[in-house]
């Protein structure tokens, strides 16, 4: 045990913020990262406020131990996995909205903040927050910020980013700043906050988060459309946004996911198709209603055998809650290796089919959803348990996935970060003179080293 640490952090915190036993420690040891590796923590601490994360800062810094910042623990990539040794701080005791100003539309609030949680106080006061990843149910917005999640609503809401205003950080030096400002423009300075979101906690430990703030928008129309094919499918979407289309949510679900959700849930929405699109617009009146039938018209030229309106909110919602509900089913089956690649929109077609090929390539199932409006495709590669020779194919089945995404232009993670899996595909992306960038950054705001090292950039 890193004694040092232990004996630094009882010393400044009160007990009930330290946890040392290794079974009450279990639950903290690593994301939802199938297959990425993880160690044994020093401590867990559970700051109840600033100051106490402060102190846990400058313990690490003085003991030389490695800090890593986790939320819920829902992320897909690594980074809130522990290192041995280390500290894992969470922020389940830091869970507020502190602050809701109505004539400026903003909201403060603490990191350890539920999404969905969140999102019903806004509803009380006739607000609304804007990122929806599928994990909001379960991921706190300090974790959305981490990473820059993006979810459902992104394609025409924008990420985590184009929310967060402000930020309280205590820096790698162990001091307590605020980066960015509340208002809606400002360009003093370099954008420091624009630098801290998506850095996974690799840049500083943020404790607070004012983030902009909208009223309700109207209640949505959903559309679906079923196709025979991911090709006919991708085609739709390039046509919807082709056209200058900005729905509020476009989705893609395959078969395999609606089998696996109606197997958990028995919602009866399978289909007789490959693949679903779910397509939201929550545009006003008559252009709502002009977004809807354009949906469809895309949906019907591209092979749709079969494209709908919902009839009322109930019958989209349960469409909606496939979507969000198709990665916790897919769990089930077995180990899920999670993809999060962003392509143009008019490779989609193309990628989404590329990656079932080389699925069957390498004898893994892979099932697909995607926030498609955006071309972040999500394929998931899934094994049975306990089959090392089927994880080893899934593994190489996740490499090629990676570079057929760089090779259509795209990027090898549109919200779930780097973490530990996609060291490589950055490595791959990016060039040497821009990873040193990224390092020198690091270096600048890390200077001992202490911020989840070894984690979203390559060493």
């Amino acid at each position: 045990m890193n004694t040092a640490i232990v004996d630094a952090l009882t010393s400044v915190l009160p007990p009930e913020s330290v946890i040392i036993n290794p079974d009450s420690m279990t639950g903290f040891l690593h994301d939802e990262a199938a297959w990425a590796p993880y160690g044994a923590p020093a401590a867990v601490v559970r700051p109840a406020d600033t100051l106490e994360v402060q102190q846990v800062v400058k313990a690490c810094i003085e003991t030389g131990t490695a800090l890593v910042p986790r939320g819920a623990g829902t992320g897909l990539s690594g980074g809130a996995n522990a290192i041995d040794g280390c500290v894992i701080i969470s922020f389940e005791r830091m869970a507020k909205v502190l602050e809701i100003d109505h004539a400026n539309h903003i909201a403060r609030v603490q990191p350890g903040m539920v999404g969905d949680e969140f999102r019903a106080v806004l509803a009380e006061e006739g607000l609304w927050y804007g990122p929806d990843p599928a994990s909001s149910p379960w991921s706190t917005i300090g974790g959305n910020v981490g990473t820059n999640a993006g979810g459902m609503c992104c394609v025409k809401y924008g990420v985590t980013a184009d929310w967060v205003r402000e930020l309280e950080v205590v820096t790698g030096t162990g001091e307590i700043v605020r980066l960015g400002r509340r208002t809606p423009k400002g360009v003093a300075g370099y954008d420091l906050r624009g630098l801290m979101v998506g850095s996974e906690g690799t840049l500083g430990v943020v404790t607070e988060i004012v983030v902009r703030v909208e009223n309700l928008p109207p209640e949505p129309i959903t559309v679906a459309g079923f196709f025979d094919s991911l090709i006919d499918a991708g085609n739709a979407v390039a046509a919807i946004r082709g056209q200058g289309i900005r729905p509020s949510a476009l989705e893609l679900v395959d078969r395999y996911c609606l089998q696996a959700v109606d197997e958990w849930k028995n919602m009866g929405l399978s289909a007789d198709a490959e693949v679903v699109l779910i397509g939201r617009t929550d545009s006003p009146g008559a252009q709502g209603d002009a977004e809807a039938g354009a949906m469809l018209r895309c949906f019907d030229n591209a092979g749709a055998t079969l494209s709908m309106r919902s009839s009322d909110a109930q019958e989209g919602d349960a469409l909606y809650a496939a979507r969000r509900l198709a990665y916790p089913a897919l769990e089930r089956l077995g180990p899920v290796l999670t993809e999060d690649i962003c392509v143009p929109f008019t490779k989609v077609a193309e990628v989404l089919q590329e990656c079932a090929d080389i699925g069957e390539r390498h004898g893994v199932l892979v099932a697909s959803i995607a926030h498609a409006g955006d071309g972040n495709l999500h394929p998931l590669l899934i094994t049975p348990p306990g089959d090392d020779e089927a994880e080893e194919r899934a593994k190489a089945a996740f490499d090629e996935i990676i570079a057929a995404a760089i090779a259509a232009g795209g990027t090898v993670t549109g919200e779930h970060g780097i973490g530990l899996l996609k060291l490589d595909g950055l490595r791959q992306e990016v060039s040497p003179t821009v990873a040193e960038m990224y390092r020198a950054v690091k270096r600048a705001l890390d200077p001992h080293g202490i911020l989840n090292p070894g984690k979203a950039i390559p060493s």
